[in-house]
């Protein structure tokens, strides 16, 4: 069961969350070993280097191989969770995270960070706007995009109770509270979080708060919508989703990520699969790389601020 909190400030970075959910899974569960690329500053892992040294390992900067050796672990009855940024933990492994992962049915969990606008400075060469997209191309992969800390903390041990390849996105630094603390969640399921008569408004990841937002912004201007957190995004939630679609005059999905092959295109295969002539607004990437700039500005560059979603989602509405 989950409760929307009140208070929307910015919470506990994430990846200090990530780090706190490992050391605690490594209390009670002697097989969980945490690996990174050579960035255990940026993720701050090198903290689990201090209190658990025989459960960490440091590859260097040798993604592919750091696959290899946790499908080596898996085989051999551990429960492995890799690090790095969200480009390197999918575009640059895929085959390893295909074959010595899923087809070899070996148990890696992924945190993929920094997705999006999230790269910050780092710039174009580590923005992943097709991590999910790569990913859901993989049979029986497990893909999640965490909303805020608290959801972020019950994903990684989620992850922890079960076999096969999971992913989850997020940011390295802190997001807006959605959830108060203590909130349960399902995989496969979307959380609805608000209700309305007119849109449905399908979000993922970081921008869920934003979505909220917009939610209010509507319906100050007489426009309810419906609002779902849609945090795995594969397996999707088709039962919510179609359920929720009942009598929208469309549904706007939301995501920092390529409107190709994400939340969006996830979402438009539901309506194709059911013959459902709904009208789709995609709110996301287009057809463009990543840049540097402070996470601020790349948010409003590629116009998922709160402020150009509305401008969107009003031309959406009123064409």
């Amino acid at each position: 069961m989950f409760t929307l909190t009140e208070n929307h400030e910015t919470g506990k970075e994430l990846r200090a969350v990530v780090v706190d959910a490992l050391k605690d899974l490594m209390q009670t569960d002697s097989k969980v070993v945490a690996l990174d690329a050579d960035l255990g500053g940026a993720s701050k892992w090198t903290d689990i280097a201090k209190t658990n040294p025989d459960r960490f390992i440091n590859v260097g900067i040798a993604e592919a191989n750091m696959v290899g050796v946790a499908a080596g672990l898996s085989l051999t009855g551990f429960t492995p969770f890799i690090h790095t940024f969200g480009p390197f933990a999918t575009r640059r492994v895929l085959d390893q995270v295909y074959l010595s992962g899923a087809y070899a049915k070996n148990t890696i969990n992924i945190f993929g960070s920094d997705p999006g606008f999230a790269a910050g400075h780092n710039g174009g060469t580590h923005t992943t706007w097709e991590d999910v997209a790569l990913l859901r191309s993989i049979p029986d992969v497990v893909i999640c995009d965490a909303a805020d800390e608290v959801q972020m903390d019950w994903i990684i041990k989620e992850f922890s109770k079960s076999a096969g390849v999971h992913y989850v996105r997020g940011n390295r630094k802190g997001v807006k509270h959605v959830y108060e603390k203590g909130s349960t969640f399902e995989l496969g399921k979307g959380n609805l979080l608000k209700t309305g008569e007119d849109y449905l408004l399908v979000a993922a990841g970081q921008l869920v708060s934003e979505t909220l937002e917009l939610a209010d912004q509507l319906a100050a201007n007489g426009v309810t919508t419906d609002v779902i957190d849609m945090f795995t995004i594969k397996p999707l939630d088709k039962e919510l989703l179609l359920e929720r679609l009942a009598g929208k005059k469309g549904v706007i999905t939301i995501e920092n990520h390529s409107i190709t092959g994400g939340l969006g295109s996830a979402v438009a295969e539901v309506l194709a699969d059911n013959g459902l002539a709904v009208p789709l607004k995609r709110i996301g990437v287009n057809e463009r790389f990543g840049q540097v700039g402070t996470p601020e500005f790349l948010q409003a560059e590629f116009g998922l601020t709160t402020d150009k979603m509305l401008e969107q989602i009003n031309q959406f509405i009123n064409q």
